[in-house]
């Protein structure tokens, strides 16, 4: 099933955005690994809808109910079940557009797909809503590799054609910790607010806007991932692209580095303060041939502008077979970058989570 991932540390997302619950099954969390749940929760806070002029009003508690895996806040080695219920839905804001479907929505494939049984009341399935319980899950793997001194940071690296400060050559946990402690998650604040503006520029124009958020791993040994297809370019990329909106992942200088020179791009190898191995530059993203170096985990994930606009667009009717117009109503993000930080840190903290226990395994088989 497309809603499901992992190779030992499996997760499997369920529920839509109208219906009575979203939720998540995680197996293979490890025996006895400790869950504070109000750390998981203050995470959790940070994707809220209805917080601010820059999101959507829908307003939901995402209090997660925890129905099986968890004894004495302590993994229990079973399959782990978490429900969020839907208290706050306007279904009908989205009648009608199983005939007439939304432009850059999944109205019209999902319809094709399983033939107009698809619940697409808010996106259905499809919809950001469904990356809260992607945050239970993540929210809990930083937990665990926070004891391994491994530490999942993100930031805002633009919206629409303003940009943040990137991250420096070696981010640190207390930065981390800086910028998730902001209601806004920059870097730079002036640079945040040109971002602000330009969210609610598109916002009063009853349009959208979108832009990058930038992620860093930090503590992760060298030699995870492997070549080719087992690369961590491969396992992050496959993961990321399950958040709703994500069109495109680049890592290290990414996009930018193919239009350098190798003497630019190359990092040049030397030994860091502590003798180890390391690299005067980050352009290769701390990944060399899929395998991790020891540098920073560094990538930027793109995510499209708000599809849901409150302009009149163009699309067709189905039934009448002719092109027409609409105006779609409801209660929508004008960008949805500032929230999706905290989602790419959950989703690149199962993906490093799940990869380190397939490493353990290999190394020390089924212990």
């Amino acid at each position: 099933m497309s809603s499901e991932w992992g190779n030992l540390l499996k997760i499997a997302v369920f529920g839509e955005s109208h219906g009575e619950a979203i939720g998540v099954t995680i197996q293979g969390l490890p025996a006895g690994e400790a869950i504070d749940l109000q750390e998981l929760s203050a995470f959790l806070e940070r994707r809220k809808p209805g917080k601010n002029e820059l999101s959507t009003p829908r307003k939901e508690a995402d209090t997660p109910l925890f129905l099986s895996g968890i004894k004495d806040g302590r993994c229990t080695g079973t399959p782990l079940c978490a429900v969020i219920e839907n208290t706050n839905t306007r279904s009908k804001d989205y009648n009608g557009f199983e005939n007439t479907p939304r432009p850059a929505h999944a109205d019209y494939t999902a319809g094709l797909k399983w033939k107009n049984n698809a619940d697409l009341r808010g996106g259905g399935h499809f919809s950001g809503r469904l990356t809260a319980p992607l945050c239970i899950a993540g929210g809990i793997a930083k937990q665990i590799l926070a004891r391994q001194n491994i530490h999942v940071g993100a930031h805002i690296r633009s919206v629409g054609t303003e940009e943040d400060a990137p991250f420096p050559l070696y981010p640190t946990k207390e930065l981390f910790t800086a910028i998730a402690a902001k209601d806004f998650p920059v870097i730079d604040e002036e640079k945040g607010k040109l971002m602000r503006q330009a969210i609610l520029a598109a916002k009063e124009d009853l349009d959208s806007v979108g832009g990058t958020v930038e992620c860093a791993v930090i503590g992760l040994p060298p030699g995870i991932g492997g070549p080719l297809f087992g690369g961590m370019e491969s396992h992050i990329s496959a993961a990321i692209f399950g958040i709703p909106a994500v069109k495109g992942v680049d890592f290290g200088s990414g996009f930018n580095g193919s239009a350098t020179r190798g003497s630019e791009n190359n990092d040049a190898f030397c030994f860091d303060e502590n003798d180890n191995v390391a690299t005067a530059t980050n352009h290769c993203g701390g990944i060399l041939g899929g395998i991790t170096n020891g540098m920073p985990l560094v990538f930027r994930a793109a995510l499209k502008p708000t599809p849901s606009i409150g302009k009149p667009q163009q699309t067709v009717d189905l039934h009448k077979r002719e092109v027409t117009e609409i105006t779609i109503g409801g209660r929508h993000d004008p960008c949805i970058v500032h929230r999706a930080i905290p989602v790419v840190e959950a989703v690149t903290a199962v993906v490093i989570l799940d990869l380190l226990l397939v490493e353990r395994k290999n190394i020390y088989g089924n212990i």
